[in-house]
């Protein structure tokens, strides 16, 4: 039987709909169950907070409340070839059992829109990379 955590978790997602593991991992008694704090409605409200994001501190703000209080970690960063948009940007959230396909798919999608909003953010991601320092 699987043991939930004392705290509201996420509903499971139809059968074959996602691979997240969340029954493998609420089974685990050493399993990080974080995750599973993102309901749907706290999801929602995740995708709300990262559209408001207007700064690059902001930004890695909101990737260092991600890796402390849901064990995610977000990488942002520049591909190899030339950058003139956000969609030149990599965004991407580790796979992490018990994290969502559609939350891996529906954050990044946020992050991309909010940096097309604010291109200074994709500026010092790109400066953080060292990609306008001197050459």
């Amino acid at each position: 039987m699987l043991q939930a955590p004392p705290f509201p978790i996420r509903i499971e997602c139809p059968p074959g709909a996602c691979v997240c593991q969340r029954d493998a991992l609420l089974a685990d008694p050493a399993g990080d169950t974080r995750i599973l704090r993102l309901t749907r409605d706290e999801e929602k409200k995740l995708l709300a907070h990262i559209d408001g994001i207007a700064s690059y501190a902001e930004l890695n703000k909101l990737a260092e409340r991600l890796r402390s209080q849901l064990g995610v970690v977000l990488r942002i960063t520049p591909s190899n070839n030339e950058v003139r948009s956000a969609r030149g940007l990599s965004i991407v959230l580790d796979e992490l059992p018990g994290l969502c396909r559609k939350t891996r798919q529906a954050v990044p999608s946020a992050i991309r829109r909010s940096l097309e909003r604010h291109p200074d953010i994709i500026y010092a991601i790109l400066d953080a990379h060292d990609l306008l320092g001197p050459g």
